[in-house]
């Protein structure tokens, strides 16, 4: 179908006695092109106004209409649409001429000359100028970040140190990448652990300090403790999740220098300060093993590929059994997290979607909604029952 039969003003090509009334930039990228005919006859065609043809020529619209043409070894050239056929042929090599050129140029403007567009391809990488370092001063930050392993005599429990939980961090970072929901469910969960941590810790460094401040409103000034020998360790994390680790493992290292240097200065009593810093590191512990926990189901071979498609109704039975397992160990994946409203800070989600794919997940995302709220009446009404 041409314009003309839409009611749409033709687009139109003239031969190449007309060249002069062709855009410069056309005109310089067909100068090698043969004119494929010569007459003075206006030639319709289809038109798309994302086209990057001045004119606005379609070369998709075009490609369809005619498509037995061009699929064709033997072209009658008395055939009405053949000047339509060698017309696309000489757009499909101009926009192919295009298309090399702006990869030669890296997509620079025009202002920029080709050598410059080319420095950006030997454009090196960011790197760290320094070592990142931590600096500890007590042994109970330290296993904090180091863990324990499980002894040979079994004399002692395992402990999920902080490096561990890093690693973990990363492993679900890069399953991310892979459009897995559990993967960015459990790294959200994470991060309001971690706001949760530090807000504890905030409140107590205040409440802590207060005391010291009232010392010294009274005219005794306590410097706090700090280590003879501080060890400094080197960080060199993949994944930003393992700084976060860092930033936490200092902040309770601050922490319980507070609670032992208010021990020394007499105020907090021995078992005061032991269960302050007792009650904070199992909170901390608890979440490291959760994330570790999610860590290790996810990394499994059988849920390895585990992706948001997997829940669609056409999917695989192997996608099904993924979904089973997962489920039945983490429980059903909340809806505003499967559809994306809520994402983890960091994430290696990098999906292109059809408008298809797209609704298609949209569904699957509004029959979890409905299950979370069927799930909510059911919980309320045998609330009432008991």
């Amino acid at each position: 179908m041409t314009n003309k039969a839409k009611g749409q003003e033709p687009g139109v090509v003239k031969s190449r006695r007309s060249a002069a009334a062709v855009p410069a930039s056309i005109a310089a990228l067909a100068s090698s092109i043969p004119a494929p005919y010569a007459t003075s006859d206006r030639v319709f065609f289809e038109t798309d106004e994302d086209s990057p043809f001045p004119d606005k020529y379609s070369i998709a619209k075009e490609a369809a209409a005619l498509a037995d043409l061009i699929s064709t070894d033997n072209v009658d050239d008395t055939d009405p649409r053949y000047p339509r056929l060698v017309m696309y042929e000489e757009r499909v090599l101009a926009f192919n001429r295009m298309n090399e050129e702006y990869r030669l140029r890296a997509g620079a403007e025009k202002v920029v000359t080709v050598s410059e567009a080319i420095g950006m391809r030997s454009l090196g990488t960011l790197v760290d100028d320094e070592q990142d370092t931590m600096t500890l001063h007590t042994k109970e930050a330290y296993r904090l970040f180091m863990g324990r392993a499980r002894d040979p005599h079994g004399q002692y429990a395992q402990i999920v140190g902080g490096k561990r939980v890093a690693a973990a961090l990363k492993s679900l970072w890069i399953l991310s990448g892979n459009d897995n929901p559990y993967a960015d469910w459990a790294l959200l969960r994470h991060e309001e652990l971690m706001k949760e941590l530090t807000k504890l810790i905030d409140q107590e460094v205040n409440r802590l300090n207060q005391k010291l401040e009232a010392q010294k409103a009274r005219g005794l000034s306590y410097s706090i403790l700090k280590s003879a020998e501080p060890k400094v360790n080197g960080l060199g994390f993949k994944s930003p999740y393992g700084y976060a680790i860092s930033d936490l493992v200092v902040q309770y290292d601050y922490f319980v220098r507070l609670v032992k240097t208010l021990v020394r200065k007499d105020q907090l009593t021995d078992d005061q300060g032991r269960q302050s810093i007792r009650d904070l590191t199992r909170r901390i512990r608890a979440g490291f093993i959760e994330t570790a926990r999610f860590e290790r189901f996810l990394l499994r071979p059988e849920l390895r590929e585990l992706s948001r498609t997997d829940f669609v109704p056409s999917a695989s039975s192997d996608a099904a059994k993924r979904v089973l397992a997962v489920t039945e160990l983490f429980g059903p994946i909340p809806s505003d997290i499967y559809s994306g409203k809520h994402q983890p800070r960091h994430s290696r989600r990098r999906v292109k979607m059809g408008p298809e794919e797209r609704n298609l997940l949209d569904r699957v995302s509004a029959d979890l909604l409905r299950q979370e709220q069927q799930a909510g009446v059911d919980s309320t009404a045998e609330a009432q029952l008991i």
